[in-house]
């Protein structure tokens, strides 16, 4: 009797914790990313999508090396009335000032890459800190943006590293739709994995001096909107307000 007495006050214990993470999981709104019950665990997972009925989807660009290609995706964009997304990297925006302060000047989103693009599921919260810190101050001195938006070096997070990126205002973005323009693909092999994988609220990763991006990105941007999407900047496309992400990284609004 006592033995039995001892499991049932186990498994009502249990129950409890998985009740509390249910309830955590379900109501995290506001523009932070959202927990989710993921492998037994707590998680917090950033954005990769929009769950929307609307046939809209971001493009964006990292830049972390070379800046020779920025001014003309610029123009290819503007000549397609599509507003983008830039992820700036702190040094990149320390060697190629002018550039970055263009990219703000025509209008385009800017958002933080990291100060010197480490691999930061793998440093400490004090780290991480420090590189969105500094990021954040050089975008701001060079280009007098506020940065609202940060993207991950290498797509790699854990929780401390949305929780900082939290902490400093900062929603963290992924991607769903991997252009791989940074393998060499040619412009149709790149254009053809875009449009092969995006849907409603998908966001495109792209980079900024990848070998054939200018080649790929008219016909693109021209064929995304024939099938009839318009294409934003990532802030443009996330929801704001209450929502909740899925274990896919799947924004949806709160009901």
């Amino acid at each position: 009797m006592h033995i039995f007495c001892i499991k049932l006050k186990s498994i009502k214990f249990l129950l409890l914790v998985l009740l509390v993470a249910i309830l955590l999981s379900v109501n995290l709104g506001g523009n932070v990313a959202a927990s989710v019950y993921f492998n037994n665990a707590l998680r917090k997972v950033p954005i990769y999508y929009v769950n929307t009925q609307n046939q809209q989807v971001a493009i964006s660009f990292d830049a972390a090396w070379g800046a020779d290609k920025t001014e003309k995706i610029m123009s290819i964009c503007k000549e397609n009335n599509v507003n983008a997304t830039f992820f700036l990297v702190g040094f990149w925006v320390e060697d190629y000032p002018e550039i970055a302060k263009k990219i703000a000047e025509n209008g385009f989103e800017i958002g933080t890459h990291s100060n010197t693009h480490p691999d930061m599921a793998k440093i400490s919260a004090e780290k991480q800190k420090l590189e969105l810190e500094t990021s954040l101050n050089i975008i701001k001195k060079n280009t007098g943006v506020d940065a609202k938006l940060f993207r991950p070096p290498f797509g790699a997070y854990n929780d401390s590293l949305i929780s900082t990126a939290e902490s400093l205002g900062l929603t963290t973005i992924q991607w769903d739709v991997d252009s791989l323009d940074w393998k060499g693909l040619s412009a149709m092999e790149i254009t053809n994995r875009v449009l092969n994988g995006v849907r409603n609220g998908s966001i495109i990763l792209c980079h900024n001096n990848s070998d054939h991006i200018l080649d790929a990105l008219p016909i693109m941007l021209d064929r995304l909107q024939k099938k009839g999407y318009t294409v934003s900047c990532v802030g443009d496309l996330i929801l704001k307000g209450d929502y909740v992400i899925d274990n896919n990284g799947m924004q949806t609004a709160k009901i």
